[in-house]
């Protein structure tokens, strides 16, 4: 049988250049495939196209379900693409096959950009770990970015530890809260609060703007309490409304003031040198797994010592040893 002809690599990124939004998705199909031969592929499209990545602002969005990210970033991408921004809109969910996620689960929530031709909206692959779902999604945003869009909005499902891989990836963090009734604390949890370069408190719309008042005083109490994670950045506290287009603009440049700030103390790029060298050694320990996965004669070694470490009968430390040396390390 004929095997399927290999992905034309100086096409792709040709007409990723180009903007083209069909050669696009067909890259980023390329990016998440979990073929030997498609993954070799688009590690040569990457280099191709690394030239031209770098050049977008990417900014981070989480919150709790039902904080209404999907809302807020559909109409403030809206707002951004009616600036002469192109907007790209990635999801880092890796419960996707159970919960469905907010894009994953239902794209046309964001019905503005899903029809926005300066907008695209791509959902991460379930890839079954947070590391490979964060990794395509890495990947995905540098070819969004040679395809020209100039803001790049990775939203995370907000549980877990995907907040922690997202804040990784970009250059300003946004958290979004709810104005939601009782003691405000105790919804925070500390580490998203000290990953949050910007705290905006959503849903200040109607009878909840004065609950949001209240909350965004709360959390900018809390935040003073907090070591702040860089010298020249504190996390502003603000209170918006997604659904009513409310407080976005002010959003909007408080996220300009951030990268403007961090530029200016050379922060911005010592943090992207920090995050290329960070994709660096997690896609190694990547390629680590999956000789686990992939070598049967590994994969039925590390299934027999994982039964004796559980049963007692091997010491963990032997039992990693020994696969190591399988591995040849």
């Amino acid at each position: 049988m004929t095997r399927p002809a290999l992905p034309d690599v100086e096409a792709l990124a040709a007409g990723v250049r180009a903007g083209n939004r069909a050669t696009l998705a067909r890259a980023i199909t390329l990016i998440e495939s979990r073929k030997p031969d498609h993954q070799k592929a688009a590690r040569a499209l990457l280099q191709a196209i690394l030239p031209d990545t770098g050049r977008a602002f990417r900014v981070g969005i989480t919150g709790v379900p039902g904080v209404g990210k999907s809302t807020t970033i559909d109409q403030l991408g809206a707002n951004l693409t009616a600036a002469g921004h192109k907007v790209a809109v990635l999801a880092v969910d890796p419960s996707s096959t159970r919960t469905g996620g907010s894009i994953l689960g239902d794209k046309t929530r964001m019905s503005r950009l899903s029809v926005d031709p300066n907008a695209y909206v791509r959902p991460s692959p379930s890839a079954g770990t947070l590391g490979g779902v964060a990794a395509k999604t890495r990947e995905t945003m540098l070819v969004c970015e040679a395809a020209g869009f100039d803001v790049i909005i990775v939203e995370t499902v907000g549980v877990g530890q995907s907040e922690t891989a997202v804040a990784d990836m970009v250059d300003v963090f946004l958290v979004l809260m709810l104005p939601g009734a009782g003691d405000e604390l105790q919804g925070i949890k500390k580490g998203i609060i000290e990953l949050a370069d910007i705290i905006a408190v959503n849903k200040a719309e109607g009878d909840a703007a004065v609950r949001a008042r209240a909350a965004a005083a709360e959390y900018r109490a809390a935040l003073h309490i907090l070591a702040p994670a860089s010298p020249d950045w504190s996390p502003p506290v603000l209170t918006i409304s997604g659904l009513a287009n409310e407080g976005l603009d002010k959003l909007w440049g408080e996220v300009a003031r951030h990268r403007d700030v961090t530029t200016a103390s050379g922060r911005f790029a010592e943090k992207r040198r920090a995050q290329q060298v960070h994709w660096m050694r997690e896609m190694i320990d990547e390629r680590f797994q999956e000789r686990l996965v992939r070598d049967p004669a590994i994969r039925a070694a590390l299934a027999e010592r994982q039964t004796a470490v559980a049963a007692g009968t091997l010491a963990p430390g032997v039992a990693a040893a020994e696969i190591a040396e399988m591995l040849g390390l």
